[in-house]
């Protein structure tokens, strides 16, 4: 017999549903007066049970529709720069990728300003899609000036991402990230597997290496598998 208290049985069968996929990320869960009901136990009872699972990021509640089993997105931090593969293969995943575009072209008017050349300068251009197993995790697209990383356009990045030869090459001595929420183009939709009412986290980074500005990036992530974290000493 079960002599743990009523509410830790009710979380450990909400658990065994969970972690056998029962219950799959987005899928709702009974509601309150039914799990009252099949452990005859308190409304209050089941209230704790369920709220100690929101605290712990394992359910959601959203108000009039219920109850739901949290979609787990992947986490990255913003103080620093990792290189996603690395990420990947440490959470145990498989990591591959996908490059759509890497050409010289010429910096139009707005990568001139973030880069800080003229207009009309050669620089690389590279457009990646980062894949945890097989899902699309991140797509990535950089404008590198070729004054501070001549080699850049001839990388094979299939063997070795842009960040990893550009932090060995170009040593990060500061970076600037600005994060927004952002509704994904068609070519962005097809390239992250998202439908046109998903959203994106999108992360802006450029990078300094010394002074030289070495980067720009735009970085999407599906909103709904990725979050973005920092934190800092006070």
């Amino acid at each position: 017999m079960n002599s743990s208290p009523r509410y830790i049985q009710i979380q450990d069968f909400i658990l065994e549903k969970i972690n056998t996929h029962v219950w799959l990320p987005g899928n709702k869960i009974p509601t309150e007066l039914e799990l009252t009901k099949q452990f005859n136990v308190s409304r209050m009872t089941v209230n704790k049970a369920i709220r100690d699972l929101v605290n712990q990021g394992l359910l959601e509640r959203t108000p009039r529709l219920g109850t739901f089993v949290c979609q787990k997105k992947v986490e990255s931090s913003l103080s620093d720069i990792r290189n996603i593969a690395d990420e990947i293969r440490q959470r145990g995943k498989t990591y591959s990728n996908k490059i759509l575009r890497q050409v010289t072209i010429p910096a139009d008017d707005e990568i001139a300003i973030r880069l800080g050349v003229r207009i009309d300068t050669p620089i690389f251009f590279s457009e990646i899609i980062h894949y945890e197993d097989d899902t699309a995790l991140q797509l990535e697209v950089r404008w590198v000036n070729p004054l501070f990383a001549p080699e850049y356009i001839t990388q094979d990045f299939s063997l070795a991402t842009p960040n990893e030869y550009l932090t060995k090459n170009c040593p990060l001595s500061s970076i600037e990230h600005t994060v927004e929420a952002v509704m994904p183009t068609t070519s962005i939709q097809q390239n992250l597997n998202l439908t046109a009412l998903q959203p994106c986290l999108l992360l802006n980074r450029r990078t300094w290496s010394k002074q030289d500005l070495i980067s720009v990036a735009l970085l999407y992530h599906p909103a709904d598998k990725y979050k973005l974290s920092l934190k800092a000493e006070i």
